[in-house]
């Protein structure tokens, strides 16, 4: 597996949208490694066991160094907060994203970012963050994208999203899935690597879902990640277990 550059090849993802943390919020309870949805050959599951965490962490780790970011990725998975995503082909670890909810813990995003996220907060908007993506294709992207997203707003009605990227990443991120620029590149200790705080209104992800998942062909005239998502009937099934499962 290796991290897909979006500058370099325009139609992959990138397998860390910051080259700093991303973010996807661990589950806090009686999940155990639960299936959520098989997607083709691979399954998403919900990593709520030590062994999950650790595959997750594992890939996070690699993928990231193997693109020149200093990672120290000790912080636990498991928090009350924090839900992890892992893909998985045939026991093969190939995907992940967490999502971490605000709290009197704050975001990941604070350390750079605190006076951009005050500022949403004190609009009133719940804030989530999508962390530790790492992937190897826009198919496993869009899924766990999409899982997040149900998870995060659909049932726990959270509606700004954050995430940091790499500068080169932001483009992807604005044409593929809607991102805005909140704030612009900094220097990101964690690894070593500059970072750019993007946000989303899941009200616009929700419309873009709502027109185009499950629509793989629109892919390339949209320039869309939102294809790729899953259509409607299997969206019905994943929440349907996500609520089974809390």
């Amino acid at each position: 597996m290796r991290e897909h550059d979006p500058a370099a090849e325009g139609r992959h993802a990138p397998a860390s949208p910051s080259g700093a943390d991303a973010t996807l919020v661990e589950h806090s309870g009686r999940v155990e490694d639960e299936v959520l949805t098989s997607c083709g050959s691979f399954q998403i599951r919900a990593a709520d066991t030590e062994q999950g965490r650790s595959k997750a962490r594992i890939l996070v780790e690699r993928l990231y160094a193997s693109r020149g970011y200093h990672t120290t990725l000790t912080a636990p998975f498991d928090l009350a907060n924090r839900m992890t995503l892992v893909a998985t082909d045939a026991g093969r670890t190939i995907g992940t994203l967490s999502v971490r909810f605000d709290g009197d813990e704050g975001l990941a995003a604070d350390d750079l970012f605190r006076a951009e996220a005050d500022a949403l907060r004190a609009d009133g908007q719940r804030l989530c963050e999508f962390t530790k993506l790492a992937v190897d294709s826009r198919e496993v992207l869009a899924s766990l994208f999409h899982v997040a997203y149900l998870f995060a707003h659909r049932l726990g009605g959270y509606r700004a999203l954050l995430i940091e990227v790499n500068p080169r990443h932001v483009g992807y991120y604005e044409r593929m899935l809607g991102f805005r620029v909140l704030a612009g590149e900094r220097p990101n200790r964690r690894v070593n690597a500059p970072a750019v705080l993007l946000g989303l209104d899941f009200r616009h992800a929700a419309a873009q879902i709502s027109r185009l998942a499950g629509l793989r062909s629109f892919a390339a005239a949209e320039r869309s990640l939102y294809p790729w998502f899953f259509s409607a009937p299997e969206e019905a099934g994943i929440l349907r277990r996500l609520r089974d499962a809390a």
